[in-house]
């Protein structure tokens, strides 16, 4: 049997990444007729008493939805930056489970540092208490990404993520092999 705990690729009618739903409300807007299916997840299916269903892999809307407002507005995740800086520390470079981390402000808040993506990076407990309320310059403690890095959309950051162990998702996330590749060199 199939597990419905998947991931599937949600493009706009332009083809346009949109973000990932499960498999079970891919297959319940495939079955509504809101999504065309453009990619099966290979062999996989789905059986009801009665019939056996492909499970799609990327799926495309029938419909344009502007999303810029909501983009602009979305707010932003603290699992979103622990991808983005792929569960390292940004200071002494450990990776640790999401758990044991903690976002830190890069120009401290009382400082007038927002709370915006480029300005937060992943950063462990002890790296974090040691850098308290002063720049990495300050507390001597260098960033291991540069700053201009974290400028990254984080929703493309995470769909890239999916995409490592998705391979037909990378045409429609314009992501090359050679990426994918070094990527994975360096974790």
């Amino acid at each position: 049997m199939v597990s419905l705990n998947g991931r599937v690729l949600l493009l706009n009618f332009s083809y346009e990444p949109l973000g990932t739903v499960g498999v079970a409300r891919a297959m319940c807007l495939h079955l509504r007729g809101v999504v065309f299916v453009e990619e099966f997840d290979g062999a996989r299916v789905l059986h009801s008493p009665r019939e056996e269903f492909p499970v799609p892999s990327v799926v495309r809307l029938r419909r344009y939805v502007d999303v810029r407002r909501r983009r602009q507005t979305a707010g932003m995740k603290r699992l979103r930056i622990f991808v983005r800086d792929r569960f390292r520390c940004q200071y002494c470079g450990e990776r640790r489970a999401a758990h044991e981390l903690t976002l830190d402000h890069i120009t401290p808040r009382s400082r007038g540092g927002r709370s915006t993506p480029e300005n937060l990076v992943t950063a462990c407990v002890g790296c974090n208490t040691r850098k308290g309320s002063r720049t990495p310059e300050e507390a001597r403690m260098p960033l291991l990404t540069p700053q201009t890095a974290l400028r990254v959309g984080l929703e493309h950051v995470l769909l890239c993520h999916y995409a490592e162990s998705r391979p037909e998702w990378r045409k429609y996330l314009f992501v090359p092999e050679t990426i994918v590749d070094e990527r994975r060199e360096f974790a």
